[in-house]
C-alpha cells in the first residue's frame, strides 16, 4: 500500500486535487488544491501549504 505522501505526490503529479485516504476512505485536499484556495482554511488539513496560519493555536 502507498503511503500517504505518495499519493499525494501522484495526485499532484496528475494534477489533481483530491485523493483517496486508503485508511479512511476519505477525499483528502492536495497542496495544489489549497493553493487554489489562496488562504489557510483553518482546518488543520494535512497537506496545507500555508503553516496553518488561520488554526486557532
Amino acid at each position: 500500500m502507498p503511503s500517504i505522501e505518495e499519493l499525494h505526490q501522484q495526485a499532484c503529479e496528475r494534477g489533481e486535487d483530491t485523493y483517496v485516504d486508503p485508511a479512511t476512505g476519505y477525499q483528502v485536499l492536495t497542496s495544489q488544491a489549497h493553493l487554489k484556495r489562496g488562504t489557510c482554511c483553518g482546518n488543520v488539513c494535512r497537506h496545507c501549504p500555508f503553516k496553518y496560519i488561520n488554526v486557532p493555536k
